[in-house]
């Protein structure tokens, strides 16, 4: 039965998502020698980002009131900058397949720990005055108007930070990813998602679920 999550009418998001359930601790998985070789600059990728597509993300996140800009811009365009300027993040094996993706793709997406949420799970429009820390040295980020996936607790990933409560680790062992994806941009979210769970899937033992959106 596929995992449950609730998406609340929105005029422009198309999220993709599914999830991913390794045999062993995430600090024992290796990264397939194709994730980083995609980091790389002029690297070969079925999807590569454009201006249109930076546009319409932000179109995306603007939609609920919010400012994408600045310390607040979407992930995508932030991993961009980084491989023109050869700092690429390496974290873990989920991480960087993750941010291979969303680097090509130009769609923000979000990776949670499912064993560290609480709750039923919804994609929502965050009110005002909602705020989460998402960073070890406890910084918070102002979401209001921000597209959300939350949990019981309030916001575990948006399309700009994720919140460090349920971000992975070294003992993760499932997770949730969620492509960040817009109706302005057609195809895009279904071919972006597919060649993720590609990608995933070379990691050893992983056993990759279909995700209930509705």
């Amino acid at each position: 039965m596929p995992f449950p999550i609730r998406v609340v009418p929105h005029q422009l998001l198309e999220p993709g998502a599914f999830v991913a359930r390794l045999p062993r601790p995430l600090a024992e998985i290796a990264t397939p020698d194709a994730i980083p070789a995609l980091a790389r600059p002029g690297a070969s990728a079925p999807l590569a980002p454009s201006d249109e597509v930076k546009q319409a993300v932000r179109d995306l996140l603007r939609a609920g009131g919010f400012k994408p800009s600045g310390r607040s811009k979407p992930a995508s365009e932030y991993l961009i900058g980084a491989v023109t300027e050869g700092r690429f993040p390496q974290i873990n094996a989920l991480v960087d397949t993750c941010n291979v993706v969303s680097l090509h793709a130009g769609l923000p997406i979000s990776l949670v720990d499912l064993d560290r949420v609480t709750g039923e799970l919804a994609i929502q429009i965050a009110p005002a005055g909602t705020s989460y820390v998402f960073n070890p040295s406890g910084q918070l980020i102002d979401a209001s108007g921000l597209l959300c996936l939350c949990d019981g607790e309030g916001p575990t990933g948006t399309p700009v930070k994720d919140a460090q409560r349920t971000k992975t680790h070294d003992g993760t062992r499932a997770i949730l990813a969620i492509v960040w994806g817009t109706h302005a941009l057609p195809g895009r979210t279904a071919m972006t998602t597919r060649w993720y769970r590609e990608l995933t899937s070379l990691l050893e033992g992983v056993i990759l679920e279909d995700v209930a959106l509705g």
